[in-house]
């Protein structure tokens, strides 16, 4: 497969923000009085939308579930987004990339905002030529709309010469539903089980591989 333009997905695609994102929402549970002291039991929370998951995981109510966000955020605004790591490789595998005359647009349904922190943190922001995220309003939360988005805001190009790079099922149904390919990685929070159902285009199992695949 060759691929000129290349959307990538930020948790669990290029980063690994499981200790920052599951603090944060155990900081959110805590002020609505939920006590939850297994962090490993919010990693579900890592890649969908977040009002999504407060309302699926906790039952909360609409209202409960906005609340829930705006806590979150008090918490991953000042802490959690630090509290991440780059996956080994991928530095090395942007900086090749660029080398070969790729363009890279980051597609996350994280807040711009912060995925901008994020990135500037790890000093690969000028890796990217744009940064694509969700509102803090909730707008662009789902990876369809995301992509329908980024799709607009692009240059004529042909659909077969770009590819959506995630971890979740929703980023290969968004890819697809939006008539580009997909490359699911499996190193990250989705299971093997989650992307193969939803049909990618091509599925990698480390970075490795993912550095083969875009290289080649």
């Amino acid at each position: 497969m060759s691929y000129d333009t290349l959307l990538f997905d930020l948790d669990g695609t290029l980063s690994d923000p499981k200790k920052g994102i599951t603090r944060s929402v155990q900081y959110a549970l805590s002020k609505l009085t939920i006590e939850e002291h297994n962090l490993e039991s919010l990693s579900c929370f890592i890649g969908p939308p977040l009002h999504e998951s407060f309302q699926k995981y906790y039952s909360l109510t609409d209202s409960q579930a906005r609340q829930a966000v705006e806590y979150y955020r008090e918490y991953f605004s000042l802490t959690g987004l630090y509290e991440n790591r780059l996956y080994p490789g991928i530095e090395a595998l942007l900086r090749r990339l660029r080398m070969k005359g790729k363009k890279m647009l980051l597609a996350t349904t994280k807040p711009t905002l912060f995925a901008e922190r994020i990135l500037n943190c790890f000093r690969i922001q000028d890796y990217f030529n744009h940064i694509f995220g969700s509102n803090l309003d909730g707008s662009l939360s789902s990876k369809h709309d995301l992509i329908s988005h980024i799709l607009t805001h692009m240059r004529p190009v042909s659909k077969q010469k770009i590819v959506m790079i995630g971890d979740r099922a929703f980023d290969i149904v968004g890819a697809k539903s939006n008539g580009i390919d997909s490359v699911a990685v499996s190193y990250g929070y989705g299971s093997l089980a989650e992307i193969e159902s939803a049909c990618p285009t091509c599925i990698v199992h480390s970075v490795k591989e993912l550095r083969n695949l875009l290289l080649e």
